[in-house]
């Protein structure tokens, strides 16, 4: 009995690429960190298509994604995909607005690096323009996370990485982020952190460079009352000039080394050993 109470409970992990262009040795890495975390805890690995991209997403990519899965043998189970929970990222953003924790924002990218906008963990860090004037009804609008009441409302907050330890939220390296884009229903930032609630992801996995993001999720699920996993942030495969792998770069795509008969099970025995060199 005492045995079973301490086993770990199952973990429940998620790879949730975009269908707006080929997967990578990059994306196979952080599918088999997501896929081998889970059952290592006897829990599941779930399949997310991230499709609200406007025109950039590209439907019959994600049948060629669940096809490199299998290659790589790796198990999964599919979940909806985000356009069909556009209602959802709607509603949150609404609550949140009618708690003026949002507000309109008209500004372009050129007009806040002409603010003189400080460079952050993210990109440049919102000077908080629209923050200090009406909005103008004549501009689309995103709408963007008031840092500052949101902390004040929700007070301090921790998360916890299975590689860095405890983290304190702090979003000054961020600023003020959008939440819901002028040209889609929802930001990165909204829409996964909806997603991985509503898909019951107990240990989300990703790559280091999302590492800062966490701190506005963090803040959202206290904001959105939304239980609150573990995360797992791990290093980057990079290629030969030290930059991570893209697809705006032309990493050499999954579907491209599959076809050409490459065997699909010694490459993720490969990636394996990476990640024991990387320490993941």
């Amino acid at each position: 009995m005492a045995a079973a109470m301490d086993r770990p409970a199952p973990d429940v992990t998620r790879f949730a690429p975009s269908p707006n262009g080929h997967l990578h040795l990059g994306h196979a890495f952080s599918a088999i960190v997501a896929h081998d975390l889970a059952a290592a805890r006897g829990g599941r690995f779930l399949l997310r298509i991230e499709d609200i991209d406007g025109p950039r997403s590209r439907p019959e990519l994600a049948e060629e994604f669940r096809a490199d899965l299998a290659w790589l043998g790796l198990a999964f189970e599919e979940v909806p995909a985000q356009s069909t929970r556009l209602a959802a990222y709607a509603a949150a953003a609404e609550r949140l607005k009618a708690r003026g924790l949002l507000y309109p924002c008209t500004c372009t990218r050129s007009e806040i690096a002409a603010a003189g906008a400080l460079e952050g963990s993210e990109g440049l860090i919102y000077p908080g323009t629209c923050k200090r004037r009406p909005p103008d009804p004549a501009r689309a609008a995103a709408w963007r996370l008031d840092a500052e009441k949101a902390l004040a409302e929700t007070g301090p907050l921790v998360w916890e990485d299975a590689l860095a330890g405890p983290q304190a939220v702090d979003l000054a390296g961020l600023g003020d982020v959008v939440l819901v884009r002028k040209d889609l229903p929802a930001s990165y930032h909204l829409a996964v952190t909806l997603d991985d609630a509503a898909d019951g992801v107990t240990l989300v996995t990703r790559g280091a460079d999302l590492f800062a993001a966490t701190h506005v999720h963090r803040t959202l699920q206290a904001l959105l009352g939304l239980p609150v996993p573990r995360w797992h942030h791990h290093p980057l495969l990079l290629d030969a000039q030290g930059e991570k792998l893209a697809k705006r770069r032309g990493s050499p795509a999954l579907a491209t080394r599959r076809a050409a008969g490459e065997d699909g099970a010694m490459l993720a025995r490969q990636l394996r050993l990476q990640q024991l060199v990387l320490g993941t």
